[in-house]
């Protein structure tokens, strides 16, 4: 079984987008992992903040077969295939991590956005303070302890999921 990360984001009706992302990949996956809930500013665009959290799970599907849910379940909460790169978004699933692997195909592991988002590495940092980033050689705590913070808005939010919600 690998141990996957997972970034979530959305500005379009960010609660009940990642509400039901979150069941979604919790039907696929199981049990998941939950980093607190973040907001930010739009990065690269001008639009509504986001809402973004880290979501870790174990899987016995390759790197591939996790990318393909991922899309899967971006498309049935309303992401367009051709969607532009910087633009607002009603489900935005990244994997982040899959175990220590590095690569370039299917996707780019581990993820670059993980040493220049704060949005990603925050919640990153706080679900997995102590594993070490395979390329950089530093824990996910260090890398963010060292993180610029002016030099994205990023603030927790403080969220209770509706009861009975399980993940």
């Amino acid at each position: 079984m690998a141990r996957i990360y997972i970034s979530l984001g959305s500005n379009i009706e960010p609660v009940q987008h990642l509400q039901s992302g979150l069941l979604s990949l919790r039907q696929c996956f199981g049990p998941l992992e939950l980093s607190s809930m973040y907001a930010s500013q739009a990065v690269g665009f001008n639009g509504a903040d986001f809402l973004n959290m880290v979501a870790s799970a174990e899987t016995s599907w390759d790197v591939a077969q996790v990318v393909a849910h991922l899309k899967r379940i971006e498309r049935e909460h309303g992401r367009s295939a051709g969607a532009k790169k910087f633009s607002s978004r009603t489900l935005d699933l990244d994997l982040l991590l899959y175990d220590d692997r590095v690569c370039d195909t299917p996707v780019a592991l581990p993820r670059a956005e993980i040493l220049t988002n704060a949005f990603v590495l925050w919640p990153l940092a706080e679900l997995a303070p102590a594993l070490s980033h395979p390329l950089a050689k530093q824990t996910y705590g260090q890398l963010w302890q060292q993180y610029d913070k002016n030099s994205q808005r990023l603030w927790p939010v403080m969220f209770e999921w509706p009861s009975g919600l399980t993940f």
